[in-house]
């Protein structure tokens, strides 16, 4: 859980990214934030100190505190780089992004996209470019990167590998966003931030017990990152925890628009629900479960991780577990800053609760008795 101190300076330092304090740049006082966040006057204190041992803000005696102005020529105008290869076609990057690109004009820090024009909507990056945005990363010499590892994609462990230890050898941090770039439950030598996925997967499934569900499934796509690996730890930890059947075949690897892949999966109504890694692919799979007259969630129920924009879009809106963007965004950033400026910190994993949205794909608002 994160510390009272941090808490607070992560709140600060999102409100500096919005502009939130004007002109003047002036933060509340010490009693104020005690008084508005419910702390200790020492909490506060220490959570200013910080921000400003990180240069974000400078407290005049006399006057308050105040959002530091740095000038151009100043250390902290550098250069921070975004390798993600999945931007064009997930959507929490696109969000997350965003926030680190507010946060980074805040902080008087310029934010490398890298050549993503040439990407299509729903367009991956290739490895091959990967490898040559990290080249010029490094003779750039960027600050630091952000680096959400290759998914989905043969050979995206030495593609992973061959970029971190690239940034590695030329002194450059990498904080990663969202998933790690060795398998679940072992971690690398790197920061990394995103949900608790271990806890999200625990907590669909206790969600889906007390909707009356006991046979569970789960469905990913093949090559998916070690976050859905973690998901699936954390459905096997609540079907032990209830002393529920672990049935051998109950995760599925493969392609939820295929139609006799699909099929397989729900012969026999051996399911009560299917639990799928993301709400990409629970989105394909209910639209595939529609050609085979497969109702959800009358007949079968669905739900997914991310909370995608189209999650309530699709014809029956789909219950999932929220992605918040803009903390993951403000708790990279804040690592970055903290990387950069201690080096030799120990890899840390920097993990945020997950929040249920419960709609109507998971049979919640069903009517009379399931049939």
């Amino acid at each position: 859980m994160e510390s009272k101190h941090r808490e607070v300076s992560r709140q600060l330092l999102s409100e500096i990214a919005t502009g939130k304090y004007g002109p003047s740049g002036r933060i509340p006082s010490e009693a104020q934030l005690v008084k508005r966040f419910g702390v200790s006057r020492p909490t506060v204190g220490r959570a200013l100190r910080d921000l400003q041992t990180e240069g974000l803000i400078e407290r005049r005696a006399g006057s308050g505190t105040f959002v530091r102005r740095q000038t151009p020529n100043s250390p902290a105008a550098r250069q921070l780089g975004l390798l993600i290869p999945g931007l064009g076609a997930v959507e929490i990057f696109g969000l997350i992004c965003g926030e680190l690109a507010s946060l980074a004009r805040a902080t008087e820090y310029t934010l490398l996209w890298g050549d993503f024009a040439h990407l299509q909507q729903d367009q991956d990056m290739s490895q091959e470019h990967a490898v040559k945005l990290c080249e010029q990363f490094i003779e750039r010499r960027v600050a630091g990167v952000f680096f959400a590892p290759f998914d989905l994609t043969d050979g995206k462990e030495e593609a992973n590998h061959r970029i971190a230890e690239r940034f590695g050898k030329a002194g450059i941090p990498v904080v990663l966003l969202d998933r790690d770039m060795v398998p679940f439950p072992h971690r690398s030598n790197l920061d990394l931030v995103g949900i608790d996925n271990l806890a999200a997967g625990c907590l669909l499934a206790e969600h889906l017990f007390k909707l009356g569900c006991r046979r569970l499934a789960f469905l990913a796509m093949p090559h998916s990152p070690p976050t859905v690996d973690a998901r699936i730890a954390g459905v096997r930890e609540a079907l032990v925890r209830h002393q529920l059947e672990l049935r051998p075949d109950w995760i599925h690897l493969g392609d939820p628009e295929d139609i006799r892949f699909v099929s397989s999966l729900i012969a026999s109504r051996r399911w009560d629900a299917v639990i799928c890694g993301n709400d990409l692919t629970a989105a394909h799979l209910m639209r595939t479960l529609e050609k085979k007259n497969v109702r959800v969630p009358r007949h079968l129920r669905v739900v997914g991780f991310d909370d995608a924009k189209y999650a309530t879009l699709l014809s029956v809106p789909l219950t999932t577990v929220h992605q918040p963007c803009r903390d993951i965004a403000v708790t990279a950033y804040r690592a970055m800053l903290e990387r950069i400026a201690e080096p030799t910190l120990p890899a840390r994993s920097l993990r945020l609760t997950p929040r249920l949205v419960v709609r109507e794909s998971c049979g919640a608002y069903l009517p009379g008795k399931e049939k």
